[in-house]
């Protein structure tokens, strides 16, 4: 995927069904200068200069002074922000180089994605230390794609019962010099942290999390109730891919999923592809998460965009069949081969959400998660022209990432 490099310097026009916040415009249009946003709302209401700027690209001929797409029936969204992908299009963040960056972010931003998280597995820590480094000279020039927001350890400091796919040779206890060391030598880079809250030393680093603007997210843990809600108390604010690798609800014994469940503090993230979590659980999900704290991931692996076959996540082998990612034991579940954009289908079309509702857990949430919701993740005047135009079937037919209309190359 490309950018359409011709599109940064004229006003662009979008028409279609506009998706701001709870509401939907029927007769709306999203007007592009440069990388923002400077109008979002009906076309009833849009202002005389823009409206005639539309004339004039149909009376004049002349590109410069609009570019305008309407599409019948279609949808203007925000674009969709992945908080939690550890690859795709046969690439993973944990052998991140520039090529590397390059594959994943093109290949998540034909499917929707305009930013997201590189997320790493539990590993040694010279491997973590790696792809810190080359994420960081990666995010410090400009990003042709889907726009990398940051970083997001899951693990090493996770419990070595709920590894699901995590190597667990490389999993260590909390280590907060470790962290420390990091947020000195790359500060702002690492936005989320997973860990269990149960293990010696979590308590501590929690808060110390939190003070520097990093996420404290539990997963992979074995956590009982009690446990969650103390380390809430602590600061622990997210939960990862909501019921798995945790222990489990029971109306006696209610686990961690029960605290993330019942407890507002924690934000929870969801697998919405039918196979890591059924659609009446997710359903339950965004009945008790409604203050935007519930957050649409992929959890994507590099599988992700290929043919069933052998991969690898990390450095444990993996087999996709029929499009599900397995460990070698055929159970374990090995993140997963989905796309934003599939995601967003199946919460509207399996779980019953309605668009405004699916939108927000794909873009707002997670941007308000990292704390960019000032200049992403809704379509307001000011922001970033992060946005998707999907059909009338929800099918992805446009993605513009700050004010650039990207061209799709075949992945296949």
């Amino acid at each position: 995927m490309n950018s359409d490099e011709s599109s940064g310097s004229i006003t662009q026009l979008l028409y279609g069904q506009v998706v701001i916040g709870n509401d939907m415009i029927e007769k709306g249009v999203v007007v592009i200068q440069g990388q923002s946003i400077v109008y979002a709302g009906s076309e009833e209401d849009l202002p005389a200069d823009w409206s005639s700027a539309d004339k004039a690209s149909h009376t004049d001929g002349t590109a410069e002074a609009a570019s305008m797409v309407r599409l019948e029936g279609g949808y203007l969204l925000p674009g969709f922000i992945d908080i939690h992908v550890h690859g795709g299009n046969g690439e993973d963040f944990m052998d991140s180089n520039p090529r590397v960056l390059d594959t994943i972010t093109s290949f998540h931003g034909s499917q929707g994605t305009t930013a997201m998280l590189a997320t790493t597995m539990t590993a040694p820590k010279e491997r973590i230390d790696r792809v810190l480094g080359e994420v960081h000279a990666y995010m410090a020039q400009p990003m042709p794609h889907a726009q990398l927001e940051g970083v997001h350890l899951e693990g090493p400091f996770i419990s070595p019962n709920w590894p699901g796919a995590q190597n667990p040779q490389h999993i260590v206890p909390p280590n907060l010099a470790w962290m420390a060391e990091w947020e000195q030598r790359y500060p702002g880079l690492v936005r989320q942290l997973t860990l269990a809250p149960e293990r010696e030393g979590a308590l501590e680093l929690i808060p110390w999390l939190r003070s520097h603007g990093i996420t404290a997210a539990l997963g992979h843990t074995d956590a009982t109730y009690e446990e969650v809600e103390q380390a809430a108390a602590a600061g622990l604010n997210h939960a990862v891919h909501a019921f798995n690798a945790m222990t489990p609800l029971h109306h006696r014994k209610p686990g961690a999923a029960g605290a993330v469940l019942a407890d507002p503090r924690i934000e929870a993230e969801v697998i919405a592809d039918g196979i890591h979590v059924h659609p009446a659980a997710i359903s339950l999900l965004a009945k008790l998460k409604q203050n935007h704290n519930l957050i649409l991931i992929t959890d994507a692996m590099s599988a992700t965009g290929l043919e069933d076959g052998h991969y690898t996540l990390g450095d444990l082998p993996v087999i996709v069949q029929d499009g599900v990612a397995r460990l070698e034991d055929g159970v374990t579940l090995a993140g997963s081969t989905l796309t934003m954009i599939e995601g967003f289908r199946f919460l509207v079309q399996q779980v019953g959400l309605s668009i405004p509702e699916a939108s927000q857990m794909a873009s707002l949430n997670p941007a308000r998660s990292l704390d960019i919701h000032d200049r992403t993740g809704s379509l307001e005047a000011g922001k970033q022209a992060d946005i998707l135009l999907l059909d009338a079937d929800l099918n992805l037919q446009g993605v513009w990432i700050k004010g650039m209309r990207q061209s799709f190359i075949s992945f296949h």
